[in-house]
């Protein structure tokens, strides 16, 4: 499920979406916030071009709502259904939690995004780095 060649692997790792050999974010530490955002422009294993197009990963700002709300609920979940809490304590753990993993929902959601446009090629993965 979580190997080499799934969505999964690629969205959970963040490697290049064609090939999953190379890291495609410059900074592997989400939470580096002035480098949260930048991205390598190319693979360096097998060539993929990231941005597909201009603005190409503001698609993946619905997405971030998703993952916002999944995030959102499973804090609810735990601190007033789990542990019992009252609901103005849980809406803090909500608003911490959110605030907390904002880096890692933002990068989440963009290899998410780009795991919808791209699949992985078993070809290009067995390149010969150069």
């Amino acid at each position: 499920m979580f190997k080499k060649g799934s969505k999964l692997y690629g969205i959970f790792t963040g490697k290049c979406p064609k090939c999953h050999e190379e890291f495609m974010y410059t900074e592997p530490n989400p939470y580096k916030l002035s480098k949260l955002f930048k991205m390598h422009e190319r693979c360096s294993n097998c060539n993929t071009k990231y941005m597909i197009e201009p603005s190409f990963f503001y698609g993946s700002m619905y997405v971030s709502y998703g993952v916002g709300i999944a995030f959102a609920v499973a804090a609810f979940v735990i601190s007033y259904l789990l542990l019992k809490t009252s609901l103005n304590t849980a809406f803090i753990t909500i608003v911490v939690t959110m605030l907390a993993f904002y880096p890692i929902i933002i990068r989440l959601s963009r290899n998410i995004w780009i795991n919808i446009f791209m699949s992985y090629d078993k070809n290009l993965a067995a390149k010969p780095k150069k």
